[in-house]
């Protein structure tokens, strides 16, 4: 059976410079009223890391399958996500 990294190894992202389409909307939310750091989890293609040290939550746009999950995850709708722009975002490859 192919494990869920084995496929996301597959998927290509062609970015889109200066407009990404994930955005944490207020790192005061992430770091003074959640707790349990919910986007570290939901998240399948683990767009969401919580650095302890900076006290933010990093997203890496880039590791991003547009599955929706962060459009429904965060309990607080800080995570603003939108559909990239034609012609960028992920490309799906068949394999």
């Amino acid at each position: 059976m192919e494990k869920l990294a084995d496929k996301l190894f597959t998927v290509k992202y062609v970015e889109d410079t200066g407009h990404p389409h994930i955005e944490i909307a207020n790192q005061d939310v992430c770091r003074d009223k959640c707790s349990g750091k919910y986007c570290n989890y939901f998240c399948p293609a683990g767009v969401y890391e919580w650095d302890e040290e900076q006290k933010i939550t990093l997203v890496s746009f880039g590791n991003c399958v547009e599955c929706g999950a962060c459009a429904i995850g965060c309990p607080y709708d800080n995570i603003l996500c939108q559909t990239p722009r034609g012609g960028f975002g992920v490309q799906f490859k068949n394999g």
